[in-house]
């Protein structure tokens, strides 16, 4: 038998002493968030670790406020709320998905909390009746609207702004070098190089089957290739570039998948019909191509375009007219 869904209960359904509680439990649990955060970027961001660890220290001190007036009114014992409990919460996305995307999207994740957090002292002061209750939290409703602006405040302070944007450049950097450019290589290599062999095989025997354990063998035998001579050709060390094994990985991958995207229209009896539909894939890939190089690599998109669809239009004609030889 299986119990009824939870219903989450609303701000304006607690109680003063629910309302302090919640409070409190937001302020523990958002201090502890941005000592997560500190910790995370104290290698690669250590202006933004301290930028975290500035909010951490203000969330404590609305923790003491709270609890020091949660034991005048109610007492010691402080029941247990949390945002998950009440509607209204955004839910807070976690720091492992947060942490790849680098220093701007903590700081964005930072003030987003901030900005939630006045929003519900806003609520939750237009409700309650006791007045030095619904004065603290009128006071920390005007704090946290400028906390929710405390990024772009402690980005403008003396020589924090040219430090922040260098460890937003040296995040990107690591990503570009680590997996935007090894993977790029790869999906180039695996959607270009495996055109003639497959294209080939199709004109040549007009069965799909054919062609598609030609393409894939091609495209699996590429990726082992791709990411063996990535992975062995630094050590990252000297370049910056990062784990030679990661590289590898990201590069075989994603060379396999742009072979293999061309070919799976193959599984398609029809000959006609996979073929076109190859045709199609390829058109796709070759504009993934050019969008990764317009927005990573700042190539200008249509000459991005132009480049990859001349050389894809060559090994095309070429694998076409040796099918046909």
């Amino acid at each position: 038998m299986f119990s009824r869904p939870f219903s989450r209960r609303k701000v304006s359904d607690l109680d003063e002493r629910e309302v302090l509680a919640l409070a409190i439990s937001n302020e523990e649990d958002d201090r502890r968030r941005y000592l997560d955060y500190a910790d995370a970027l104290r290698t690669e961001a250590p202006e933004s670790a301290a930028m975290m660890e500035e909010m951490a220290q203000v969330e404590d001190r609305h923790r003491r406020q709270l609890i020091d007036l949660f034991r005048e009114r109610f007492g010691e014992h402080i029941p247990l709320v949390r945002r998950e409990d009440v509607a209204g919460f955004v839910p807070v996305a976690p720091l492992w998905r947060l942490a790849p995307k680098g220093p701007v999207a903590i700081r964005a994740q930072a003030a987003a909390l901030e900005d939630q957090a006045r929003g519900f002292y806003e609520h939750a002061a237009a409700q309650v009746r006791d007045a030095r209750t619904r004065k603290l939290l009128g006071d920390l409703a005007v704090e946290e609207a400028g906390h929710g602006a405390l990024v772009e405040e402690i980005e403008s302070r003396g020589e924090r702004p040219e430090t922040l944007r260098a460890e937003d450049d040296a995040h990107r950097r690591r990503i570009l070098l680590q997996y935007v450019q090894p993977g790029l290589a790869g999906l180039m290599d695996g959607s270009v190089s495996t055109l003639a062999p497959l294209f080939a095989a199709a004109f040549a025997t007009q069965d799909s089957w054919s062609a598609f354990l030609v393409g894939m063998a091609a495209s699996i035998g590429a990726g082992i290739s791709m990411g063996f001579a990535e992975a062995l050709s630094d050590d990252g060390e000297l370049t910056g570039r990062g784990s030679p094994l990661v590289r590898g990985i990201v590069t075989g991958t994603m060379t396999t998948i742009g072979g293999v995207g061309h070919t799976l229209p193959y599984l398609i009896t029809d000959f006609l019909t996979a073929t076109v539909l190859a045709v199609a894939v390829v058109a796709v890939e070759l504009f993934a191509i050019a969008w990764i190089r317009w927005k990573w690599m700042n190539t200008p998109f249509l000459s991005a375009s132009f480049q990859i669809v001349v050389g894809g239009a060559l090994v095309f004609a070429a694998g076409i007219l040796i099918g046909n030889a």
